[in-house]
C-alpha cells in the first residue's frame, strides 16, 4: 500500500456518524417496553411518534437531526484536511476536539440548554473550519 493508514481523525468520523443513533436511542428510550396505547414507541409510524413528542425526547430526535446535518462537512473538512497534507497531528486534535464538542452539544440539548447548546453548536463549527482549513498553503 502506499502509506495510508487509519487515523484517529477518521475514527472520529465514525463517532461522528454513530452519534445520531445514541440520539435517537435517547428519543425513543422512555417509549420502550410500554403498549402502543399507552405512549409506548409505535414502530410501525416511528417518525409520526416521535414527531408528537415533547421534552426530553423531543430534544434528543432534534439532536439527532443536528448530528446527521452536521456529519457530511465534518466527513468533507477530514478528508480535504489529508489530501492536503495537513499535519496529522492538528488533523487528529481538531477532530477529537469536534466530536466532543458535539457531544457536549447533544448533551445541552437534551438538557434544554438552549444558550450553552449554541454556543458549543458556533464553536464545533469553528473547528471544523479549522480542520478544513488545516492544510491551506
Amino acid at each position: 500500500m502506499n502509506g495510508m493508514h487509519f487515523t484517529v481523525a477518521y475514527g472520529c468520523i465514525l463517532v461522528a456518524a454513530l452519534l445520531p443513533y445514541a440520539c435517537a436511542w435517547l428519543a425513543k428510550a422512555h417509549g420502550f417496553g410500554k403498549p402502543r396505547r399507552e405512549g409506548g414507541y409505535d414502530n410501525n409510524e416511528p417518525r409520526a411518534w416521535l414527531a408528537a413528542q415533547t421534552g426530553l425526547s423531543a430534544r434528543a430526535n432534534a439532536a439527532q437531526a443536528n448530528s446527521f446535518e452536521a456529519l457530511p462537512f465534518f466527513i468533507g473538512a477530514v478528508i480535504v484536511a489529508h489530501q492536503l497534507g495537513a499535519s496529522q497531528a492538528l488533523i487528529d486534535t481538531l477532530a477529537v476536539l469536534f466530536v466532543t464538542l458535539r457531544i457536549v452539544y447533544v448533551a445541552l440539548y437534551v438538557a434544554g440548554l438552549a444558550a450553552a447548546r449554541s454556543l458549543v453548536w458556533v464553536l464545533a463549527l469553528a473547528v471544523n473550519v479549522g480542520i478544513l482549513l488545516a492544510g491551506w498553503r
